[in-house]
């Protein structure tokens, strides 16, 4: 199991708090949204078996709240717009500045990703998947609602380079998927200047593939790197995982590659060159890592050990090889869309 079925509750009220804000028609709305959803998260993410937990648990909190003052602050500055515009004719520049910065801190975007990392070396798998993936989704639909395109275009480029950059030298697995993250928030932020539609695409399928991998590193209790090599499975496994991480990274012709290659073909048109040029050029960075987590599983000359997990291994087998599957079909979506365009 991923989560313990007592905390189910505080499950269902973090889906309804992301519901809130992205369904509410007023800042106000939208800030309560975001603090119920805060405030649900926090008793999944407390392990008291586990300091490391509790510590996360903690930062997260004071970030978020944070992130939270901010915005509420920026909401009253903009009910009071008028009357600082008169003074102030940059107020409201100033205003969307701020929102947009507390919504970026929130999600763990690049500059404001130094809690993320450390926080995911703190949380077991199925609250990382959470913090990676389904936290995200109001923070971005929000700054979809106040879009200041200069700032988001440098959020992006630091994104990609951070992400890319900052997971050379991790051998935590966390934290490298954290990394991988925020380098995925980049391409998010992309998909956004183009529509919203590109946008869920994309989330859909990173949340696929983050689950896929989530799921394999999980079974095992995979946290470092240098665990990979002692995964003494079947070449299936290896091979499910191996594909599953190339897929995320957007290597072709794997399902990943999918929604960058629509990124990439609306920003050539909407003439950004230079700055797909960088988020391609770190997209190639951050596939070394993750050929690096893949190698050291899927070396064919590693040591294994006489024992083995006691897990249900023709089921693992199965739903690693589904999950891995649909990776492999992007050479057919790829190629029905190269016909069709």
């Amino acid at each position: 199991m991923f989560f313990n079925p007592s905390k189910f509750l505080f499950l269902m009220t973090l889906i309804s708090g992301t519901l809130i804000s992205i369904s509410s028609n007023s800042w106000m709305g939208a800030w309560m949204g975001l603090e119920i959803n805060l405030l649900s998260f926090i008793p999944l993410m407390i392990n008291t078996n586990n300091l490391m937990a509790t510590e996360a648990s903690l930062k997260y909190f004071l970030t978020q709240a944070l992130a939270s003052s901010t915005l509420l602050f920026s909401v009253i500055l903009l009910n009071h717009n008028n009357f600082f515009a008169f003074y102030f004719p940059e107020s409201n520049y100033i205003i969307n500045l701020m929102i947009n910065s507390s919504l970026l801190l929130k999600m763990g975007a690049a500059p404001f990703h130094f809690w993320f990392p450390s926080i995911m070396e703190g949380l077991n798998w199925f609250n990382s998947f959470l913090l990676m993936t389904w936290q995200k989704i109001a923070p971005l639909m929000l700054i979809s609602y106040c879009w200041e395109k200069n700032l988001i275009i440098i959020i992006i480029i630091m994104s990609v380079m951070v992400g890319s950059l900052g997971g050379l030298n991790q051998t935590s697995l966390r934290k490298l998927m954290a990394y991988s993250s925020i380098n995925h928030i980049g391409w998010m932020l992309a998909a956004l200047i183009t529509g919203e539609n590109l946008f869920f695409l994309y989330f859909i399928l990173y949340s696929f593939l983050s689950l896929s991998i989530i799921f394999l590193f999980n079974s095992f209790k995979m946290f470092h790197l240098n665990q990979m090599f002692s995964l003494s499975n079947s070449a299936l496994i290896k091979f499910c995982l191996m594909i599953s991480l190339l897929s995320l990274g957007g290597l072709p012709p794997f399902l990943g590659f999918l929604p960058k290659w629509i990124i990439i073909q609306n920003l050539v048109e909407s003439n950004h060159i230079f700055l797909i040029s960088i988020m391609v050029t770190m997209t190639l960075i951050t596939l070394y890592f993750y050929l690096r987590v893949a190698y050291s599983s899927f070396m064919m000359a590693n040591s294994e050990l006489k024992w083995s997990f006691s897990l249900n291994q023709n089921n693992l087998n199965l739903y690693a090889f589904v999950l891995s599957i649909f990776s492999i079909a992007g050479l057919f979506l790829i190629t029905l869309m190269f016909n069709i365009f």
